[in-house]
């Protein structure tokens, strides 16, 4: 739900009874907390005309006013249990100096990282004029959530994010970095810790002004050999999490590597003690649980193509899924971020199902 006021300070006291904090912070809940992932996005109509007052993408993510409708909206139409920040993983390496912009249709692009001379050349102070803006709108939209519903933060794994600080883009199996990290590996560590610092302080600030817990995108870990996924997923996002909790030791974080198999989220639940672990469509939700026991959380992990599909394929994904998560610390959610085609009514279809479950 959606105030018109910030909360007093008896609202703000009942933060923990909201679903989604109340499974992060140990609770077997049922029905199920439910979020999506990119749940403010193309899917809904009331998204795109927004966007389409905002000159480009960037500078819509750097309109707090614009960001913080654009969370709220999905919240408006849904009552989802959770509102995630409006904002781009990307907004980190525009702050240390790699100019960032996206190409309708093509997306992001940015001054590649070509040579071990650009790596030292980083700032070592981020231009906070890039990250402020999101800040701004966290305090913005936790004044007018109701105290029922989180607020997620977020930023991109050092790993995920160096990729496309390396390629310059997204490509598909982010060959350019981890070729550059094969070649040059003590390079490519210092731009990873350089992200690591970056992203920590992002985070912190993120906390402070409001938001309730965040969550990490490691969106290519999958790509990584076992090595590499210790080394530059694991190790990183580790290092990461220490840095915010040295400061916020009570710091609610969910870690999302996609595309890790259950070796790797056995190794992500031990390494980070996450709040909860988000899991993409390839997991096997009773399996997971099965070798992590009753901690972490688990979030997941919904094909959005069945999503996408609707009718029986996404009722029956559903049920499947509410079966596996039904005797554990659950929440709901996609395995990756819905589809922009997505129609309205297989939404609404499945905040129904999953709430009378």
């Amino acid at each position: 739900m959606i105030l018109d006021a910030k909360p007093d300070g008896a609202s703000q006291g009942k933060l923990l009874q909201g679903k989604l904090l109340r499974v992060l912070d140990g609770e077997a809940v049922w029905p199920p907390p439910l979020w999506m992932m990119r749940q403010a996005g193309r899917y809904l109509p009331e998204y795109r005309a927004l966007r389409a007052k905002a000159p480009d993408f960037l500078r819509f993510c750097y309109t707090p006013d614009m960001a913080v409708e654009a969370t709220l909206q999905p919240i408006r139409r849904f009552g989802f249990d959770a509102a995630i920040i409006f904002s781009d993983i990307l907004v980190v390496p525009d702050a240390l100096g790699r100019t960032v912009h996206f190409v309708t249709g093509e997306g992001p692009r940015l001054e590649p990282i070509e040579s071990i001379g650009a790596i030292d050349n980083l700032p070592l102070t981020p231009d906070w004029s890039c990250l402020t803006p999101t800040v701004e709108a966290l305090g913005q939209a936790r004044r007018m959530l109701d105290a029922e519903t989180a607020l997620l933060g977020f930023c991109g794994a050092p790993w995920t994010v160096a990729t496309y600080m390396i390629a310059g883009r997204g490509t598909p199996d982010q060959a350019p970095a981890r070729l550059f990290a094969y070649r040059e590996p003590e390079a490519f560590a210092r731009l990873i810790d350089r992200i690591v610092a970056v992203s920590a302080d992002y985070l912190v600030a993120q906390f402070q002004a409001g938001a309730d817990a965040v969550q990490i995108f490691d969106s290519w870990a999958g790509v990584l050999p076992p090595v590499d996924f210790e080394r530059w997923c694991l190790e990183p996002i580790a290092r990461l999490i220490g840095l915010v909790r040295a400061k916020l030791p009570d710091a609610r974080i969910i870690g999302f590597p996609r595309g890790a198999r259950l070796a790797g989220l056995n190794a992500a639940a031990r390494r980070w003690t996450p709040a909860a672990l988000s899991l993409d469509t390839t997991a096997d939700l009773a399996a997971v649980r099965a070798a992590l026991g009753a901690s972490p959380a688990l979030q997941g992990n919904l094909d959005p193509l069945a999503l996408l599909a609707g009718g029986a394929a996404q009722e029956e994904a559903t049920a499947r899924l509410l079966d596996a998560g039904r005797t554990s610390r659950f929440i709901f959610n996609l395995g990756h971020g819905i589809l922009p085609p997505t129609p309205i009514g297989h939404v609404e279809r499945l905040v129904a199902q999953v709430r009378s479950a």
